[in-house]
């Protein structure tokens, strides 16, 4: 059995409440012991002096695009952009072209991420056959070929009774339901956020209100047939006061943030002069929805930071602002930006910040991972806090390079990852 000691690294795992320089020893695809100044004769050593050691990073939403839409990203080329980025496992939203809505899409993505990816790939099953919101999909199906979660994610379900039905039938899954939430005709042909952005610039806006209505809608049917609801990209100040009222309640509801949502505001679209890589649904928002999220995140409101990374083609994106495809590939670089943005500003502590990437996605929706404690995967990243790079997508693993950080400098940056106890990453590069 392979040893692996990393040594000297400032442990950081807000699971097991640990933090402080110490060893951490792999043997297999399982973590064996952490301590300090463990000697293990004949391990591989890990040099991380200097480097802080966590928990791979887990990010409950991302987009694969495999099958049928291979051209803006596949399972090989989407999981090296996680690695770089320091996640270890991600999940893989449905909404692919066939829709995996059923137990043949998700074997597919299941044996094609064993196949040809390198980090761990959760699938997710659509709620609805097709994503067309009429009738539920295979929960019970799919569930036992191993999706995670359900969801139509990129369109709502906007129809409440067939919502009803999912949160009973996924209730008896014990799986939750990741829910876009929007309503269809307050969004109508919306592309930037309503209000100072779009009255000036004439774009049309779409206003907070379609995530906040349907969230309080779902909080209400939540409450009357049970389940699990877990609000996918949160981006208002009110979706946050609702969440937080529903949790109060003890009602089963979890949600996530994106870095962008965090970090950025609708400010940019203009500041960018319409680099349509800035089009995100739901849109960047406010500076006061910002902070709100901001402090959701940091005092607990919010379980999980999820980058939402949606790649895409340069022909996707090269389109007026009104036509270009909404998103944002986030992977490799949400982690810096996360950093540089809240933690360095003193917005959100480190400790906090690995907490949202790594334990609170895993407890979120059940999965493997999260912390370093023994017997747990042997999936960990290795970064640096004061290492500075600048932002260049021609060096993206990822196929889409549709980000509207071209250029800006960030602090922090991930080194080396390891998956399974197998290093896939060493010194910021792909091993694989």
């Amino acid at each position: 059995m392979d040893r692996i000691l990393i040594k000297d690294g400032q442990v950081i795992d807000p699971a097991s409440d640990r933090s402080g320089i110490m060893d951490v020893l792999l043997e297999g695809d399982t973590v064996a012991a952490i301590g300090e100044s463990l000697s293990v004769e004949g391990a591989k050593i890990i040099d991380a002096d200097g480097c802080a050691v966590a928990p791979g990073f887990i990010d409950l939403h991302v987009h694969l695009r495999e099958p049928g839409q291979e051209y803006k990203e596949d399972i090989a080329s989407g999981t090296r952009a996680a690695a770089r980025g320091g996640f270890t496992s991600v999940v893989a939203m449905p909404n692919t072209d066939p829709v995996i809505d059923d137990e043949t899409g998700v074997r597919f993505v299941n044996d094609t991420a064993q196949r040809d990816g390198v980090v761990v790939v959760y699938p997710a099953g659509a709620i609805t056959k097709g994503q067309k919101g009429e009738e539920l999909a295979e929960m019970a199906i799919m569930a036992e070929a191993g999706a995670c979660v359900f969801s139509d994610d990129g369109l709502p379900v906007a129809r409440a009774s067939v919502m009803q039905n999912a949160l009973q039938y996924s209730s008896m899954l014990g799986i939750p339901l990741s829910v876009h939430e929007e309503i269809p005709s307050l969004k109508g042909e919306g592309v930037v956020n309503r209000g100072r952005v779009s009255t000036a610039t004439g774009l049309p806006g779409i206003s907070s209100a379609a995530e906040s209505a349907m969230i309080a809608r779902d909080i209400e049917l939540l409450r009357l047939f049970g389940g699990h609801l877990h609000i996918a990209h949160v981006s208002t100040s009110r979706s946050v006061v609702l969440i937080e009222q529903a949790k109060s309640e003890g009602l089963n509801i979890s949600c996530e943030v994106t870095p962008h949502h965090l970090t950025l505001t609708e400010d940019l679209v203009r500041e960018t002069q319409f680099d349509t890589c800035t089009k995100v649904n739901p849109p960047l928002r406010t500076e006061d929805d910002r902070m709100a999220l901001v402090k959701a995140l940091r005092e607990g409101t919010i379980d999980a930071v999820a980058t939402d990374h949606a790649p895409h083609s340069v022909d996707d994106k090269d389109k007026e602002y009104m036509f270009a495809d909404f998103g944002i590939s986030g992977l490799e670089t949400a982690f810096a930006l996360l950093h540089d943005r809240l933690v360095l500003t003193g917005e959100v502590t480190l400790e906090r910040l690995v907490e949202s990437l790594t334990i609170g996605p895993a407890d979120t929706f059940n999965l493997p991972g999260g912390t370093l404690s023994e017997g747990q995967p042997a999936d960990i990243c290795i970064f640096k806090t004061d290492e500075e790079w600048a932002v260049n997508p021609d060096r993206f693993a990822s196929r889409g390079h549709n980000t509207p950080l071209v250029g800006w400098s960030l602090t922090g940056r991930v080194m080396t990852v390891l998956v399974g106890g197998k290093v896939i990453l060493k010194d910021g590069e792909l091993t694989c």
